[in-house]
């Protein structure tokens, strides 16, 4: 879990304030890479720091699944998109576990689709931040 101090690489926000959101990146070194939600940590995956990271060097992906608040493999849970559902930056992706929860989600929070992770396109981030 991230320390007090760790930020987003991506919009710069202290991570540890928004723990329901948090997503996170591990390397294959050991090294974690918070992000102060999925939106972000897609936005980090879908243009990795050139020369620095690929997508090899990845070990694992986890993001905080909203009905549990606990951690999940990014693979193993669906992302609702277009919700009204906002995130610490505003417009999120929502990680739910399960297609039943996902399908409720949408109908409860006027969502749009329901996506897996290798779904997930660069033109499906949303775009908006507070």
């Amino acid at each position: 879990m991230p320390g007090p101090r760790d930020r987003c690489p991506v919009c710069g926000m202290f991570v540890a304030t928004y723990p329901e959101w948090i997503a996170t990146i591990v390397l294959n070194d050991g090294q974690q890479l918070y992000f102060d939600g999925a939106k972000d940590m897609f936005r980090y995956y879908f243009s990795l720091p050139e020369g620095k990271i690929t997508r090899e060097d990845i070990d694992g992906i986890y993001v905080t699944e909203y009905y549990s608040a606990r951690y999940a493999p990014a693979d193993e849970v669906l992302f609702v998109l277009g919700t009204d559902v906002y995130g610490p930056m505003g417009a999120e992706m929502i990680p739910v576990r399960g297609r039943s929860h996902a399908e409720t989600f949408m109908k409860d929070y006027s969502g749009k689709q329901i996506v897996t992770f290798a779904e997930v396109t660069p033109d499906m981030l949303p775009s908006d931040y507070r």
